[in-house]
């Protein structure tokens, strides 16, 4: 891993996670556990309104911390009930805690590869729908990560799971002196969850 991420993920080992939001993650660290037992390959779809901010930052640390652990067979995704683009914050926060990104395309929508070790699959981020043909369409895990999407979406087709797992849109923050410290503190507080989650796994 990347000596700059794995000195974030020193800060992050110290994030205390509430004992409210243990019982909120509890519920995918069973499904996680249950598919590590039956020894199946782990499939972890982020949904948000857009995929813009919230889904993207949640499905980064979510393959890192599988990674971090030496959980196998996890594979990571993102979504938006519809279609935006990345917010350019997001990269560039990531980018400072220690991610590698490469921008492949640069249209409305670009496409972003992220990367945690210099030995590993990039991870692929751009804007779709959690539908999109870049997703799985069965065998996967619905991971709400906001209120209008967990709203929004009475049933998520394909997905054999479903878990409201929500954060605050650093959106909120978007032109004000703030934007920065909240993006960092949003992705940090993202990470503490998966880092706690992928810690729970035998």
């Amino acid at each position: 891993m990347f000596e700059n991420l794995s000195k974030t993920i020193e800060i992050i080992k110290k994030i205390t996670v509430s004992s409210e939001r243990q019982a909120v993650l509890k519920p995918l660290v069973d499904y996680i556990q249950n598919k590590v037992n039956l020894q199946e390959e782990i499939r972890l779809n982020f949904i948000c309104t857009h995929n813009s901010r919230r889904s993207h930052l949640s499905q980064i640390w979510a393959q890192t911390m599988a990674f971090h652990f030496n959980i196998k067979n996890v594979f990571c995704y993102s979504g938006g009930t519809e279609a935006t683009a990345m917010f350019p914050k997001v990269a560039e926060t990531i980018t400072n805690q220690g991610f590698e990104i490469q921008k492949i395309s640069d249209t409305e929508n670009p496409v972003y590869a992220v990367k945690f070790d210099e030995n590993q699959h990039s991870i692929i981020c751009f804007s779709k729908t959690y539908f999109d043909e870049f997703n799985p369409k069965t065998n996967f895990s619905a991971i709400m990560t906001c209120n209008n999407a967990d709203e929004g979406c009475p049933m998520v087709f394909g997905a054999e799971s479903r878990f409201p797992i929500k954060y605050e849109d650093p959106k909120a923050f978007d032109g004000t002196e703030l934007m920065n410290e909240k993006y960092a503190e949003r992705s940090l507080q993202i990470a503490s969850e998966m880092y706690f989650v992928f810690s729970q796994i035998n």
